[in-house]
């Protein structure tokens, strides 16, 4: 059973960080690039980052780049992101997903950024 479950969604101030972790089961997660998505309060879904199957390649949506950073460990079948410099408009929900011939999608854990 194929499984992508987030963690370390939560509320911090402006200007703060966070840590967002993935954690996949059930497929071979070496042949999937992996991305993160989030979906804002007016439903807005928009890519956030993406690293290749080797984590050779990584690509930053406009919102991300220079402020978030994308990695992957592939012996503990993980992604994360870490992000700095938040600010109220990087409050979504923030989803996992892992692409090849078909995506899986995790359940999303929610970021709040707010004083």
């Amino acid at each position: 059973q194929v499984q992508l479950v987030e963690s370390g969604g939560g509320l911090v101030q402006p200007g703060g960080s966070l840590r967002l972790s993935c954690k996949a089961s059930g497929f071979n997660f070496n042949l999937y690039g992996m991305g993160w998505y989030r979906q804002t309060p007016t439903n807005e879904r928009e890519m956030v980052a993406f690293i290749s199957s080797t984590g050779s390649a990584t690509n930053y949506g406009d919102s991300a780049k220079g402020r978030f950073t994308i990695s992957r460990e592939n012996a503990e079948n993980t992604v994360d992101l870490q992000m700095n410099s938040l600010q109220p408009e990087d409050t979504a929900v923030y989803y996992c997903k892992a692409s090849r011939y078909y995506d899986y999608w995790g359940q999303g854990t929610q970021v709040t950024v707010s004083s």
